[in-house]
């Protein structure tokens, strides 16, 4: 079997009708059809903005993380620093705010690690990585009304401990972790 008869097709749009909108979805209900079989379906997709997520290490070698109860699996996790992408901001200036108003954090040392898509099967959307050396507390928390954040500076092996335990679990902060562990050097 050569490989052009194992690669996937692009599925055809017939139309697309949109569903209720939701406090960070805006739902769309594609009607596609295979190529392979010329069966038809409804796929559902949730349009929703860029996120960011930021990993922030201070000049000590610590991460910064935040610790909040989550709705989707009902208890208290521990993530980095992460948010939306505001209509009209970069995604850089975007992590920028994130970390300021869920941390109180500012760092003037910025590197961009690329970005990933959520879960494409159903999202439209892109979650970009930021890395933040020589962080520094220098502003209150401006957390919105449904927040309640605690924050703490944690060492790397208090980082594993939390991801042992199960209490980091967030997929994409753990992505943007792995992707920052050469960068950690650049902040000693």
């Amino acid at each position: 079997m050569n490989d052009s008869e194992n690669t996937p097709k692009r599925w055809s749009l017939i139309r697309s009708e949109r569903g209720p909108e939701l406090p960070l979805f805006q739902v769309r209900y594609d009607l596609v059809e295979s190529p392979r079989n010329s069966m038809r379906m409804r796929a559902i997709v949730l349009e929703t903005p860029d996120w960011v997520n930021i990993v922030a290490v201070t000049a000590a070698g610590k991460i910064v993380v935040v610790k909040q109860y989550r709705f989707g699996v009902g208890k208290i996790t521990t993530e980095i620093p992460a948010g939306i992408v505001d209509p009209g901001e970069t995604h850089q200036q975007a992590a920028i705010r994130e970390l300021k108003e869920e941390t109180g954090y500012t760092a003037s040392e910025w590197r961009y690690m690329g970005w990933v898509e959520p879960n494409a099967a159903f999202l439209n959307n892109r979650c970009h990585h930021w890395f933040a050396c020589n962080v520094t507390k220098t502003e209150s928390l401006g957390l919105d009304e449904s927040e309640d954040i605690s924050v703490c500076e944690i060492s790397f092996q208090e980082l594993r401990r939390e991801i042992d335990e199960g209490r980091m679990r967030n997929g994409l902060s753990l992505l943007a972790l792995s992707h920052s562990f050469d960068l950690w050097k650049l902040c000693e």
